[in-house]
């Protein structure tokens, strides 16, 4: 049996495996099992703590619903930073990813992390070919749903499509979102935010996470709102994003800055799994 940990950042949920010092045999069809949520543990993600070789205080490696690893986790972040600073005795922890390392401070209750400075090169975000990534199209068979200039794209760590809409609480994500996830215009596939300003500096976001589907928050995705409603001059240096799980604080200081998450985590439970018998 191998113990994990239920974890979530705003209900985006996660199960967490420590291999630092123990081998894990978890592949891709796995971590499909485990994030099963019927006949698995059942999550979003699933997380595994790793040794960290560059100095880092350990590596987070994260894998999506669908079995697709992915580069980084928001929300994951602030979980595990959580456990580590409290394993250390510490304030601050370096969390690496694949996505790049993250620098992790306590924040009374909360977690906030600096998850680096945004990418806004259509060669970085990455998509197939010239785009202005402040403002563009995108063109979907079988769809009359916003056939303007509203989209955004940006990438915190990982590829974001942000869609500025009239009413981000009734907008078709189940719909759009695996459409525009799968587009030829994004050749490593794209998370999808859909999104509405509802206030001064306020921001109200749904999404469509790539590899997991709808979720109840995404860290990265809210990084990525923030940073396209700033670009766009709807907010300033920081904003509240409010997510269906609850709210996260954004902070930039604009191009060149990095992004600054700050935001709740919890533990829901420990257990115990038999990931051979899962997996078969």
């Amino acid at each position: 049996m191998t113990a994990f940990l239920k974890m979530h950042g705003l209900g985006n949920d996660f199960a967490v495996f420590d291999a630092r010092n123990q081998s894990l045999a978890l592949d891709a069809a796995t971590a499909r099992a485990l994030a099963d949520r019927r006949f698995g543990v059942g999550c979003d993600q699933v997380i595994v703590i790793e040794p960290a070789a560059n100095g880092a205080d350990a590596f987070m490696r994260i894998y999506n619903s669908d079995g697709g690893e992915v580069e980084s986790c928001g929300n994951a972040a602030r979980c595990i930073a959580r456990l580590l600073m409290d394993e250390k005795g510490a304030s601050e922890i370096k969390l690496d990813t694949t996505g790049g390392a993250l620098v992790c401070k306590a924040d009374g209750a909360n977690v906030s992390v600096d998850m680096g400075v945004p990418k806004f090169g259509w060669r970085e975000i990455p998509m197939a070919h010239e785009t202005d990534t402040l403002s563009f199209s995108i063109d979907i068979a079988d769809s009359d749903f916003y056939p303007l200039k509203i989209a955004s794209a940006v990438n915190v760590g990982n590829p974001h499509v942000v869609l500025f809409v009239d009413d981000a609480e009734n907008a078709p994500v189940a719909e759009l979102g695996p459409k525009i996830e799968h587009h030829p215009l994004f050749p490593e596939r794209t998370n999808v935010e859909f999104v509405t300003l509802t206030g001064l500096n306020k921001l109200r976001m749904r999404v469509w996470e790539r590899g997991a589907g709808i979720t109840m928050a995404c860290g990265t995705g809210a990084c990525a709102t923030m940073v396209a409603a700033h670009r766009r001059g709807l907010v300033g240096h920081k904003a509240e994003v409010v997510l269906d799980g609850g709210s996260l604080t954004l902070e930039w200081g604009g191009e060149g800055k990095s992004v600054i998450m700050t935001g709740p985590w919890a533990q829901a439970y420990k257990g115990d799994v038999d990931l051979a018998a899962l997996a078969r």
